[in-house]
């Protein structure tokens, strides 16, 4: 190979955000870092231990590759990739919004990331600005700090500014806006129908917002947006990164949502879409979760053909790995150097609290038992705990044991099994919605009450607890 071709090589790999399977560092992985993998992204088949493993874990990249870049998935609320056993300990977005209070939202923000930084994660993918104008939405719904953009935006500002107080780059997502959807992009590639004015006045506003905050990186979306593009996805359409450049005049890094994704790679391949997604204008290509290295390599050799043909310019390639080596050395690890204080379990509590919705006067519920609905959790969430420990899990579809009840459900507007198996229980039983709240689509002549929460976390389940324990529930 020649040193251009050499040299080529070398940038096709430090344009990768990669993630291997399970808690410990392959050789060959080890073999790519050393050669310039960009960066490692922690899922949850990586950090299935204690934060001692993951700090153990980053140690290890790190002796490869000093200044590889690792990032997880770590919002707060629904979304933690530390905290999967036990839920996260801090507040989610959705909670967060309800309270609207821009300082507790920054402190979270900071907590997040003071954690991240303790455990040497440089990177957190998020927070999300999506405004979930879409109450179907099946990918967004808690993640969102609420459904209207003025009060998104001012939450996604503080987040930011909180996490990166704590030299912890963020990572916005997902532009332009996943909101207003009602399909996964995991799974196919969703439309947003809205209008250019629309896009301007709502999905965009929150972006603008982490624009002025600084936000070190923002991650696109795999969706269709035809008032702009209406043939190519947002992470491969020049004309919608030319939104975030150009319109928005932000000059960070841009990172792909996971190329596996159906919305991104379908009927073309993850190498293919990895080349697309340089050509429109990411920085950072994300690959997914758990995948063997050969990828990676299949990536590098698909960006090193394409600058050979000309399909991708040379010089946007070295651009773009530009970009992500100054995200890399730009943050601060270790030590946090955060300016807010430190949080208290009941203040979060507190806070949660106030987030709930209860609707309907609580039944006694000194004879009742927690049954959990078991719905598939979206991709995003993945598996982990959620609500209360329950004592009976009732696959959806099935129905309810008979007596007073805590029933625990998630999203239950979307599912119309769920809604039936409500509907057909004489009581007493109380509701409990984890998930976005919904319309009680399918059970609304059920008088059964409802506790909405905006989404779990051990504040909001310690918040739930209080309530149904002061109608006599016994834990």
């Amino acid at each position: 190979m020649s040193r251009a071709g050499s040299e080529v090589a070398e940038l096709a790999l430090g344009v990768q955000l990669a993630s291997f399977a399970g808690p410990s560092l392959p050789s060959e992985w080890a073999a790519l870092l050393r050669e310039g993998l960009a960066g490692i992204c922690l899922f949850g088949s990586n950090l299935a231990g204690s934060l001692d493993d993951a700090a153990a874990l980053v140690r290890a990249l790190r002796h490869e590759r000093p200044d590889v870049l690792v990032a997880t998935d770590e919002e707060g609320g629904d979304v933690t990739r530390l905290h999967v056993r036990e839920a996260s300990p801090v507040l989610g977005a959705a909670v967060l919004g309800a309270v609207d209070d821009v300082t507790l939202t920054r402190r979270v923000g900071a907590a997040v990331g003071a954690e991240l930084a303790a455990v040497g994660i440089d990177l957190a993918l998020g927070p999300v600005a999506d405004v979930n104008s879409n109450p179907d939405n099946p990918v967004i719904g808690t993640r969102s700090f609420g459904a209207e953009p003025a009060l998104a935006a001012r939450h996604v500002r503080a987040w930011v500014e909180g996490l990166q107080s704590a030299g912890v780059a963020a990572c916005v997502k997902h532009f332009p806006g996943h909101g207003d959807t009602a399909q996964d992009s995991h799974l196919t590639v969703p439309v947003v129908e809205a209008s250019a004015a629309v896009l301007g006045a709502r999905e965009l506003v929150p972006f603008r917002a982490a624009v002025a905050a600084g936000a070190a990186s923002v991650m696109t979306s795999h969706l269709l947006v035809p008032a702009v593009d209406p043939a190519a996805p947002a992470t491969l359409s020049p004309r919608v990164l030319a939104l975030l450049r150009d319109d928005l005049g932000y000059d960070g890094v841009v990172v792909s949502d996971a190329l596996d994704m159906a919305g991104a790679s379908h009927g073309r391949g993850v190498p293919e879409a990895a080349v697309l997604a340089l050509a429109a204008g990411c920085d950072l290509l994300c690959l997914g979760a758990d995948k063997d290295a050969s990828l990676v390599r299949e990536v590098q050799a698909a960006i090193v053909a394409a600058v050979a043909s000309g399909r991708l310019p040379a010089a946007r390639l070295a651009d773009a790995a530009t970009r992500v080596s100054q995200l890399a050395r730009g943050v601060r690890r270790g030590a946090a150097r955060c300016e807010e204080g430190g949080l208290e379990l009941a203040e979060m509590v507190a806070a949660a609290r106030l987030a709930c919705v209860v609707e309907g006067a609580l039944p006694d519920l000194r004879d009742a038992r927690v049954v959990t609905i078991a719905t598939e959790a979206n991709i995003a969430v993945g598996a982990g705990r959620w609500g209360l420990h329950p004592e009976v899990v009732v696959p959806a579809g099935e129905a309810l044991p008979s007596g007073p009840l805590v029933v625990q459900v998630r999203d239950a507007h979307r599912y119309d099994d769920v809604a039936a198996a409500l509907a057909a229980h004489a009581g007493p039983l109380v509701v409990v919605e984890w998930g976005w709240p919904g319309p009680r689509t399918g059970w609304e002549s059920a008088p059964h009450p409802r506790i909405c929460t905006r989404g779990n976390g051990q504040p909001s389940i310690a918040a739930v607890s209080e309530i149904l324990g002061e109608a006599g529930l016994r834990r």
